[in-house]
């Protein structure tokens, strides 16, 4: 016989899943309108290739290749991309003048920074009715979870 102690855990434990669906599907469409905030011709994957160089550039297309798990013909299609619309740019490395390095223009950093900001400030908002404990509550429980699955 199942206990209800048992029940209850297994609905519970198939909500958590059912609202990280939720939310995963969310952040799919919210990574999509930030890219088109950057750039309207701007793709999910690309504008996360330009918001690691702004955090970590420059950088290889090598260190791309290997942040992201892609092939360096894919890393280049998606750097090309990020150039032809000036949100990267291509220069030697000071080290050795045939390597090239990749870094967020400055054209790409005031995009990404704006975006950032009307993001944060949108977020901001719609969360304006919890209060700091209850943020700091899902803060602690949400970074548990991830430590919990992190071998997932």
């Amino acid at each position: 016989m199942i206990s209800s102690v048992t029940t209850t855990r297994y609905d519970d434990l198939r909500r958590i899943e059912a609202e990280v669906g939720t939310l995963i599907r969310r952040v799919k469409r919210v990574m999509g309108e930030r890219a088109r905030e950057v750039h309207p011709d701007l793709h999910p994957m690309t504008y996360f290739i330009l918001t690691h160089l702004a955090q970590h550039g420059p950088l290889r297309a090598a260190d791309l290749s290997d942040a992201f798990g892609m092939d360096k013909g894919g890393v280049s299609r998606q750097v090309q991309t990020l150039v032809d619309l000036g949100l990267v740019e291509r220069r030697p490395a000071a080290e050795d003048r045939r390597a090239i390095l990749l870094d967020a223009s400055d054209e790409g950093r005031s995009r990404l920074e704006a975006m950032t900001l009307n993001r944060s400030n949108r977020f901001d908002e719609r969360l304006s009715a919890w209060s700091d404990e209850e943020l700091a509550g899902f803060s602690d429980q949400l970074a548990a979870y991830n430590r919990a699955l992190s071998d997932d």
